[in-house]
């Protein structure tokens, strides 16, 4: 009987254990989002140069 109630306690002390050790910590801070915006397009087309200068 006193040998089932260790195993059984130290079933449940194991997965306390496992369980605490799994969360995140209070340190852990979840990376900031950057908001997806729409960029207007952009112009491809060459841009004419000054010929006087």
């Amino acid at each position: 009987m006193l040998s089932e109630m260790k195993r059984l306690l130290s079933l449940m002390m194991l997965s306390l254990l496992l369980v605490g050790c799994g969360q995140k910590g209070p340190l852990y801070k979840t990376p900031t989002k950057t908001p997806n915006k729409v960029q207007a397009p952009v112009n491809t087309a060459p841009q004419p140069t000054a010929q006087g200068e």
